[in-house]
């Protein structure tokens, strides 16, 4: 997910949850502008951890809590790895190393220099908001010492005491994107790539996921190639930032990647409209509705509508963008 439509206030730390899954892994809520939209996973092996993604600022207390929860000393994590640098993914990174002395922050080489250096993401971000709104969503984006930042290239591996996690370049999304895959559990930890499945879409035990085609670097191609690599893994689960874990990932690839595909042909269509982005709002709502309907979804529309329209208007936003690009034609 991007940042760019953003907006609301996130609840207060005390409201974060726990969910605890096998092989040391745990997912805490962000209390990113409501519960269950964003997932800072921990995984916990032999004493030490990791995490993956930060949410933002306001999520470091519920992110130190959940290390006191578990008996972990802030000395004991090892990594903090950012999916990529959007902000709801990597706005709380730099407090976060702040209060974690032996972290090293694992970064996709071409996100590397925006965490040592946050001022372009911080400008771009508030001149969408402004200072105020800024503020209360995203706090203050404090830089991390380039010293402490690894840069993590296609294929890299790192070890949390013996349990190996290796870095796959995931473009699609955005092209500062690696996904995780951890051997153990045979899980990938996937950020935006694997795209959006909401808790409250479930239906008996079955997820709805569908993709998020957010600005500036949409990339239809690049999308279903990641796919299509991370199933190579033949992977048991994905975990999401947006939301956590799910299974029956051979069934929500091809989902994903028929979804893209419309997607796509929705803005293809509307390439020429006037009111273009409205027009793109209205075909991915219309799209998402009948896949959910199809789904089982026993949600009323309104209620879809509520819990969709922010993604809704970052896709129209991403697609509106890409149809700007010489790709696209």
């Amino acid at each position: 997910m991007n940042d760019s439509l953003l907006h609301g206030v996130p609840p207060p730390a005390a409201s974060h949850r726990i969910a605890d899954y096998d092989h040391g892994i745990s997912a805490i809520d962000a209390g990113y502008l409501r519960l269950g939209l964003a997932a800072i996973h921990l995984v916990v092996e032999g004493g030490q951890a990791v995490l993956v993604d930060t949410g933002t600022c306001a999520s470091v207390a519920s992110v130190m809590g959940a290390l006191q929860a578990k008996g972990l000393a802030p000395e004991d994590v090892a990594y903090v790895c950012v999916t990529h640098i959007h902000l709801d993914h990597a706005g709380g990174a730099g407090e976060l190393m702040h209060r974690l002395p032996r972290a090293q922050l694992v970064v996709h080489p071409r996100g590397a220099r925006h965490m040592a250096d946050p001022a372009r993401l911080v400008a771009s971000a508030r001149a969408v908001y402004g200072e105020a709104e800024f503020a209360r969503i995203y706090g203050d984006i404090r830089p991390v010492d380039a010293a402490r930042i690894l840069e993590a290239p296609d294929g890299l591996v790192l070890e949390l005491n013996g349990r190996p996690l290796r870095f796959l370049d995931t473009p699609g999304h955005a092209r500062h994107h690696y996904c995780i895959f951890d051997e153990a559990s045979r899980s990938f930890f996937t950020g935006d790539t694997f795209g959006l499945s909401y808790r409250e879409f479930d239906v008996d035990g079955r997820e709805f996921v569908f993709p998020t085609t957010t600005p500036v670097q949409f990339d239809p191609a690049a999308a279903h190639a990641s796919i299509d690599r991370i199933m190579r893994h033949d992977p048991e689960h994905a975990f999401l930032t947006h939301y956590s874990r799910i299974g029956h990932l051979p069934r929500h690839a091809q989902a994903m990647h028929e979804l893209i595909d419309a997607h796509v042909d929705i803005a293809r269509g509307l390439r020429d409209v006037s009111g273009r982005h409205a027009a793109l709002a209205r075909g991915i709502e219309e799209l998402l509705l009948q896949r959910l309907a199809g789904h089982g979804c026993g949600l009323s529309p309104e209620e879809i509508r509520e819990l969709m329209d922010l993604d809704v208007q970052l896709n129209a936003q991403g697609l509106a963008h890409w149809l700007d690009q010489p790709a696209a034609n």
